[in-house]
């Protein structure tokens, strides 16, 4: 039997295995951030770099195999790139093929197959993601054309939709998909690796203020 840790390391190698990838704009690669995260500091999802204080680097690795240890359920390893944080997020809660995933201060992502439907506690969040015809193509890892809407609460308390066109096409690697979509100013790249069915490992983009999010599973 795979022991803890070595399970950990051969599902974050998942990761680097995928850093070639393509993507746009400046990023460095694909999962890249989700290590230089967990280098820097292993604190909340909502502490910015220039409010946390100094932490000792953390090992991804040691990381999720602690919290594979402690915690019997579904566990995801989330890098959020803008705020150079990583965590483990443990099953909360599941509805409608709908699982919440929780840190102990209440930040959560609300993931659908490993898509990202929505997220709570982060400040600037996406209220629900709406992509059923991305994710329908993704996870038959087929191309074609589609759409999104992404839907945000203002600052008048309205919520408010950003609604995008898609083209999901296969990446450069076996099992990876690419989901790049335009619209209203905001052009984004999603990335996912695709096993069975199911979104196992992916870089998600959340919105204009809080970025990508990287995503892996731990546990399903």
């Amino acid at each position: 039997m795979i022991g803890l840790k070595s399970r950990a390391a051969l599902a974050l190698g998942m990761v680097v295995a995928l850093s070639a990838c393509g993507n746009q704009g400046n990023d460095r690669g694909i999962y890249g951030t989700l290590f230089d995260a967990a280098r820097q500091s292993a604190g909340s999802l909502g502490k910015s770099k220039e409010a946390a204080k100094p932490a000792a680097p953390a090992d991804p690795s040691a990381m999720a195999a602690e919290a594979l240890r402690v915690n019997p359920g579904p566990l995801i390893l989330v890098g959020l790139e803008s705020m150079g944080s990583t965590q483990v997020m443990a099953m909360t809660g599941e509805n409608n093929g709908m699982r919440t995933y929780m840190t102990k201060n209440e930040q959560a992502l609300i993931l659908r197959n490993g898509m990202l439907v929505g997220t709570r506690g982060l400040g600037n969040d996406l209220s629900v993601a709406e992509a059923s015809s991305s994710a329908a193509l993704i996870r038959a890892s087929r191309s074609g054309q589609s759409q999104r809407t992404m839907r945000y609460y203002s600052g008048d308390g309205l919520e408010r939709p950003l609604p995008m066109n898609c083209t999901v096409s296969p990446g450069p690697n076996a099992g990876v998909m690419l989901e790049s979509c335009e619209g209203y100013g905001a052009k984004f790249q999603n990335n996912y690796l695709v096993q069975g069915g199911r979104v196992t490992v992916s870089r998600q983009w959340i919105g204009p203020a809080l970025g990508y999010v990287t995503i892996q599973e731990l546990r399903p």
